[in-house]
């Protein structure tokens, strides 16, 4: 038997795995591969430090999730040993779906199947080879099971993924405004009549938590540099597919090749098994070797927009509080392929725009319940007082044009 395993963590210190179920997770390849998946993609562009990667995130929120059953425990909320462990093993295994940059592969070489659809993929895979051992854990990740504070503790406004993306994504970037009291939010979790609960000496931890989320979309994860950088890495894999349509010769690693020749859907991914393998073999090595290569081809757009990844000529970025008109676009749309002696309908590759939005707080969806010493309960947004939550529920809209710099 293997003895448990103590993984030395920047963010929280030792991390202990102990034997068993939880230890094969992490040591089986498709959990393995996040270590070579980056947790902030391209972020790293404008904060050079933040190179952590999925596998050390899963092993935060892992330590997360325990720390707060030993804390609910503790408080008298009953949870069985197996139940401990499945709902550590579901935690551990969240993100395992995750392709390389974060969610650029969705919307490019992937279509109509989320990371979450394919993490339950990968879930129910290592399920099987672990002999059915994970069948509690996938009842929870899937909300069918009758305690449903557990499901809460992995998906909901103050689940331990968020908890520990926030905390160490501030860490790895440097932007400390981001920081959270993980700890003390941990400690202050109750259950009440099967959902969870936050005592309401906890209220300024929950406001902290609650600003320095938003702080951290508009200033890390949604910054317009970042922004540009994943639109230029989303069109080179459109170009290379659309390149790859067409039979042109194009270099790629077998894992890479299989999606670029193939239109992948959510039925293609379940009628074709090899699919969900070749899935597993890709992260981020296979594209920035592949775009290395393209540096050198013969297609002006791959080309272009590859050495332009490589050299991090980034595209320029402009900002608006509404829809930015047809004219101003089309005139960006000319310029560039009058510049680069290219198609208008080319130029498009060289160009995106899109719209971002982002609401930190809903009341109608999944709300924070503050619990009172007489046993009243009330919303977070009823419970502050200094906390705008009309503020950070309103949904904030921003349009991005991203374009090629003449």
């Amino acid at each position: 038997m293997n003895d448990s395993k103590i993984i030395n963590d920047p963010v929280f210190g030792f991390i202990k795995i102990p034997h068993g179920p939880l230890l094969q997770i992490v040591q089986h390849p498709l959990m393995q591969r996040l270590t070579r998946i980056k947790q902030l993609g391209m972020a790293s562009v404008v904060y050079p430090a933040a190179q952590h990667t999925r596998f050390q995130h899963s092993i935060g929120a892992f330590h997360l999730m325990s720390e707060a059953i030993t804390s609910l425990s503790q408080k008298g909320i009953f949870i069985f040993d197996i139940e401990a462990e499945a709902v550590e093993s579901a935690i551990l295994m969240h993100d395992i779906g995750h392709g390389p940059f974060s969610h650029v592969l969705e919307h490019t070489l992937i279509s109509d199947i989320s990371h979450e659809n394919i993490s339950l993929l990968m879930m129910e895979q290592i399920n099987h080879d672990l002999n059915g051992a994970l069948n509690l854990a996938l009842m929870i990740f899937k909300d069918e099971y009758n305690k449903k504070f557990l499901h809460q503790l992995i998906s909901s406004q103050l689940d331990m993924d968020r908890l520990d993306y926030l905390r160490r994504d501030s860490f790895f970037t440097g932007v400390h405004e981001g920081n959270i009291g993980s700890a003390r939010i941990i400690k202050m979790l109750d259950v009440v009549d099967d959902q969870l609960v936050v005592n309401s000496k906890g209220i300024y931890s929950i406001e902290n938590y609650l600003t320095s989320r938003r702080l951290m979309y508009w200033q890390v994860y949604l910054h317009k540099t970042v922004v540009a950088f994943e639109k230029m890495l989303v069109n080179i894999l459109l170009r290379a597919k659309y390149l790859a349509s067409c039979g042109k010769e194009l270099f790629a690693p077998p894992a890479l090749r299989y999606f670029l020749e193939n239109n992948v859907d959510a039925a293609f991914f379940h009628a074709h098994e090899e699919a969900l393998t070749y899935y597993g073999l890709l992260d981020d090595n296979d594209i920035w070797c592949s775009v290395k290569v393209w540096m050198n081809h013969e297609d002006k757009i791959l080309s272009t927009l590859a050495k332009a990844i490589v050299n991090r000529h980034i595209f320029r970025v402009e900002i608006n509080d509404k829809p930015f008109d047809e004219e101003k676009v089309d005139s960006v749309r000319k310029e560039i392929a009058k510049a680069l002696d290219i198609s208008e309908e080319d130029a498009q590759y060289m160009m995106s725009i899109n719209t971002i939005q982002k609401d930190m707080y809903d009341v109608n969806d999944d709300r924070i319940a503050i619990l009172y010493k007489d046993g009243t309960i009330k919303d977070i947004s009823e419970s502050s007082d200094i906390l705008n939550i009309g503020l950070l529920s309103k949904k904030i809209r921003k349009y991005y044009l991203c374009y090629h710099r003449i």
